[in-house]
C-alpha cells in the first residue's frame, strides 16, 4: 500500500476541502456533530466509566463519519442515524473496538512512561504547593508533559488512519496502525499545518465568546450563541477527515454504505 507524500500546504487544502463538503450538506453534517456531541454529554454524565467507553467506540464513530463524506462526495444523502448501519459490516465493529481499547491502553502507557519517572519531583511539588506560588508545580510538570505530548503526538499519527484503513481496507489491526504510522510520518508537514489551522480557528471561536462577554453579555447567553458557531466548526473538522485519507490513500476501494455493504 502506497501512500502520497504532500507539500505542508496539503494541511490548508484539507481544511478547505473539508468546508466544500460541509457546504455540499450542511444541515445531515451539522445533525452527525450534535449526534457526537450528544455522545460526549452523556459519556460526560457517566463518568469515570462514560468517557472510557466513548474513546473505545471513538474509531467506530471516525469510520461512520468518513462514510458520511464518502456519501456527500458520492451525491447520495446522509441520514446520520444511518450510519450506524456501517457498523453491521461482518466483524469491522468488533475490529474497531480492539482498536479504541488499544488506543485507551496506549495513551495510558504513554502517561505511566511519561509522569512516572517524575513522580517524586511532582510529589515534592505538590507537598510544597500554596495558592500564592504554582511556580514549582508548573517547573516540575513542564518535562513529563512535554515527553507526553511527543509520546502522544506518535500515538496520534498510528491511529489516525487505521479505522479507515480496518474498514475500507480490510486491513488487520497491526497492518493498519503501520500503514497509518507511516502516512502520517510522510506528511508531518501537512499535518502540522492542518493542526496549526484548527488551532487557529479554536481561538478565533474562544476570542469571539469574550468578546461578547466584554462587552456586557452573560456568560450564559455568550455560550448559547457561540454553541452553533462550535457544532458547524466540528461539523466542518469532521468533514476535513475525510480528504486527509483520499489525498493520501485514493478514493476508497470499497463500496460505501447503502450500496451493498
Amino acid at each position: 500500500m502506497q501512500a502520497a507524500s504532500l507539500a505542508p500546504r496539503a494541511g490548508w487544502q484539507w481544511v478547505r476541502d473539508g468546508l466544500a463538503l460541509f457546504r455540499l450538506q450542511p444541515m445531515a453534517m451539522f445533525t452527525w456533530a450534535l449526534t457526537v456531541g450528544f455522545m460526549v454529554l452523556v459519556a460526560s454524565i457517566l463518568a469515570p466509566v462514560g468517557p472510557l467507553l466513548f474513546v473505545v467506540g471513538m474509531p467506530a464513530i471516525t469510520v461512520m463519519t468518513l462514510e458520511a463524506c464518502r456519501a456527500i462526495e458520492q451525491g447520495r444523502t446522509v441520514l446520520p442515524l444511518r450510519l450506524f448501519q456501517v457498523l453491521k459490516a461482518p466483524g469491522l465493529f468488533k475490529k474497531l473496538l480492539a482498536m479504541g481499547a488499544l488506543y485507551v491502553a496506549a495513551v495510558l502507557v504513554a502517561g505511566l512512561v511519561a509522569f512516572l519517572p517524575f513522580a517524586d519531583g511532582l510529589s515534592e511539588a505538590m507537598s510544597g504547593l500554596s495558592s500564592d506560588d504554582v511556580a514549582g508545580v508548573l517547573a516540575a510538570m513542564r518535562a513529563p508533559i512535554a515527553l507526553f505530548g511527543i509520546l502522544y503526538v506518535i500515538i496520534a499519527g498510528l491511529f489516525w488512519h487505521a479505522p479507515a484503513l480496518v474498514a475500507w481496507h480490510r486491513l488487520g489491526i497491526r497492518k493498519a496502525l503501520f500503514f497509518s504510522g507511516i502516512a502520517c510520518w510522510r506528511n508531518k508537514g501537512a499535518f502540522l499545518m492542518y493542526g496549526a489551522t484548527w488551532l487557529l480557528v479554536v481561538l478565533a471561536l474562544e476570542l469571539g465568546g469574550g468578546l461578547l462577554e466584554a462587552v456586557g453579555m452573560s456568560p450564559t447567553i455568550s455560550g448559547l450563541i457561540q454553541m452553533p458557531f462550535n457544532f458547524v466548526a466540528a461539523a466542518v473538522l469532521y468533514c476535513s477527515f475525510y480528504p486527509t485519507y483520499t489525498s493520501v490513500f485514493g478514493a476508497p476501494p470499497a463500496p460505501g454504505f447503502g450500496n451493498g455493504s
